[in-house]
């Protein structure tokens, strides 16, 4: 019996990040709430901490558009993939791009981008998820 090692995941380094690539990545709702998400938070974490109204496999599509782009670093860590933005990648490569993105998506609102990212890829196992997801932290919240 043989035992494999994990799969490296790649990234682009960061003198190869293309202008084009981090703008397409960042064009899409969904994925520009998961960057929203991650520059809010500290360090790492996981696909699924990240309330999303998709489907699993389309989340994993997105996280692997962000990776091949360049904005997010992902690593292996067991079965789960940790994520973290790559602010000093982009900011070195693009600066200011990172910040006025995010600046404009904020006075957007967080609730406008979630409204656009669940019209652009909502789906009746995403959005049966979602209202499963607000009744459970209702019902923790009346406890």
């Amino acid at each position: 019996m043989s035992i494999q090692a994990a799969e490296s995941i790649a990234h682009p380094p960061c003198a190869e990040l293309e202008l084009s690539a981090v703008l397409h990545a960042l064009s899409d709702p969904v994925r520009l709430r998961i960057v929203a998400e991650l520059a809010r938070g500290n360090g790492e974490c996981t696909c699924g901490s990240i309330e999303l109204p998709v489907t699993k496999s389309t989340c994993t599509h997105h996280f692997k558009v962000l990776r091949e782009a360049g904005v997010i670093k992902q690593r292996q860590q067991g079965t789960t993939r940790l994520n973290m933005l790559r602010r000093a990648d982009l900011e070195s490569r693009f600066p200011g791009l990172l910040e006025t993105i995010l600046t404009a998506a904020e006075r957007c609102g967080s609730d406008a981008i979630a409204a656009k990212a669940a019209t652009a890829a909502a789906s009746p196992e995403a959005t049966a998820r979602m209202a499963a997801k607000a009744a459970a932290a209702k019902a923790a919240a009346t406890v």
